[in-house]
């Protein structure tokens, strides 16, 4: 990040601050359709602790927040069967921002408009941090992985699919 550079304030960034969790601020050039790709090579830093945050829904059309590895994919079929539903599904970009009051590569975890249910690959806490979006397309924040557990309590699962 550049020094003439401020880091946005957001509604992701705002909770981050209510909730006292240290962050460190990343600011990239952001591209369409890139993912965890482009944010890993423009951060210089591992795609698996680059963490995607994923708005799914289930066969109710009741929406759920999965935080996955960004080099890993998830099992639709392992993640139903974990959280007890008969299938999940991701939500369409324009469900995805009614539930969460952001832009599909932008969405945070933190501040969403909606309260969600939260699962979390369980492999990601064994990271030493993470970089997860702030709630701006090419935005990331680096945090402690176990600051996700303090202040949104996810449901640990195991389903990821290697990318």
């Amino acid at each position: 990040m550049s020094k003439n550079e401020h880091a946005p304030e957001t509604p992701a960034t705002k909770f981050l601050k209510a909730n006292k969790v240290p962050y460190s601020s990343h600011l990239y050039a952001y591209e369409e359709h890139g993912g965890t790709k482009v944010s890993a090579r423009e951060l210089n830093v591992d795609e698996h602790a680059v963490v995607k945050t994923l708005i799914f829904e289930d066969e109710a059309a009741r929406p759920l927040v999965v935080l996955m590895h960004g080099d890993r994919k998830v099992s639709t079929k392992e993640l139903a069967r974990q959280i007890g539903c008969k299938k999940v599904e991701p939500c369409k970009p324009e469900v995805a921002n009614r539930h969460t009051g952001f832009l599909v590569g932008g969405t945070s975890p933190f501040g969403t408009k909606k309260k969600m249910p939260v699962y979390i690959e369980k492999s990601i806490l064994d990271l030493p941090l993470i970089y997860i979006n702030g709630g701006r397309r090419g935005y990331l924040v680096g945090i402690h992985p176990h600051d996700i557990l303090r202040t949104l309590a996810p449901q640990q699962v195991s389903a990821a699919l290697a990318d």
